[in-house]
């Protein structure tokens, strides 16, 4: 597997895994989810960024969870960005959903030998 490939899936396990957990303890984002009017939706975000990322790692037994996960994953981050355009937030504060998006359609792309 590619050093690149190795290096991103590791960003993006990272990355889900400290935003799932955000996501379920943090106050800071339980208003965020109210704002994004969204506030019912929270807990199960934080459980599937959770999951994603667990599914990354076991994708390295298991290729076809590999491409699930990250499939998954880039499909939260593409309702993650609807929700900020919703809100007019700033085109930065959508870049971490829109650069983990990317991460995770690379994941993919390399998963099924695409690149």
């Amino acid at each position: 597997m590619p050093t690149l490939t190795v290096f991103l899936e590791a960003i993006s396990v990272a990355a889900f895994l400290f935003y799932g957990i955000a996501c379920l303890r943090s106050p800071k984002l339980e208003v965020e989810f109210t704002r994004y009017q969204l506030a019912r939706w929270r807990v199960l975000v934080g459980w599937l960024e959770i999951a994603g990322a667990l599914g990354l790692l076991a994708g390295q037994f298991f290729p076809l969870l590999k491409v699930a996960a990250a499939a998954g994953l880039v499909l939260l981050m593409i309702c993650g960005l609807w929700a900020r355009w919703r809100v007019r937030d700033p085109w930065y504060a959508m870049a971490p959903a829109f650069v983990l998006g990317v991460v995770n359609l690379f994941i993919i792309l390399s998963a099924l030998d695409l690149l």
